[in-house]
Formats: C-alpha cells, structure tokens, sequence
C-alpha cells in the first residue's frame, strides 16, 4: 500500500512539474507560448486565431484558408516541436517579441531548426500575438 501512495504522489508532482513549467496564460510570454503550442505544436490553427489580433490575425486565416479541404486528424503524419525561448524583447509596458529556436521532427525526415519571432500587445480583450514570423536557422 505504500508503494501505491507514494507512485500516486509521484505521479501528482510529476503533473504539477509540467504546468508550474507553462508561463499564466494571461501574460505576454503565455500568450506567445499559447499561440506556438496551437500553430505549431499541435497543428491546430483554429485554436491559435482566438490568441491573435492585426496583422497575425489575417495570417492564420490566411493559413487556414490555404489548407482548407485538407483533413489534419489522427491519421495525419505530424511532426514533433519542441521550443526554447532565446531572446525577449520589451517595447514599453504594452508590447513584448520574443525570439524562440524551434526544433521540428518529423519521422522518416531529417529533423531541423527554425527561429519564431512572436510580437504580443495588450489589448483591451488581454495579451494578443499581432504578428509573427519564421526564419531559417
């Protein structure tokens, strides 16, 4: 029995380890981490549009506009992401761009590297990513 507690404790700290890793939702860094683990991370740029405004707004539904009709569900090949942040850069008290190294995977391809520039803004709706951009290594 006390093997049992103390895997179910382990396992609980092990959940709290992940989230106390995840920045509030609610800041700058939280708002561009929420917005690269929906665009890139999980491919899922329905759940990224609530999180832009401007110009990153018309970006993703650029995007999804271009992959409209094109399924992205279980059975499709994804990659794997993983992200750091390199750089943050604030202008003023309204307005962060961070610079992040993502590595992409994808199995059976050789892995590689991209930078993602993400500028938030405070608006009156809270933190929004009004622009972002990729760069090759």
């Amino acid at each position: 029995m006390r093997a049992a507690s103390l895997c179910v404790w382990l396992a609980g700290a092990a959940v709290m380890l992940v989230v106390a890793c995840h920045p509030d939702p609610s800041t700058p860094r939280g708002t561009a981490e929420g917005f690269l683990d929906a665009h890139y991370v999980h491919i899922d740029l329905p759940s990224a549009l609530p999180l832009t405004s401007g110009l990153a707004h018309h970006k993703v539904e650029s995007e999804m506009e271009l992959v409209k009709g094109v399924p992205i569900d279980d059975t499709t090949r994804k990659p794997t992401v993983h992200y750091t942040l390199l750089e943050e850069h604030p202008d003023g008290s309204d307005a962060v761009t961070y610079v992040y190294r993502g590595s992409i995977a994808v199995e059976g391809a050789e892995s590689f590297e991209r930078r993602w520039m993400v500028t938030v803004r405070r608006e009156p709706e809270g933190w929004r990513v009004t622009n972002y951009q990729e760069f090759e290594q």
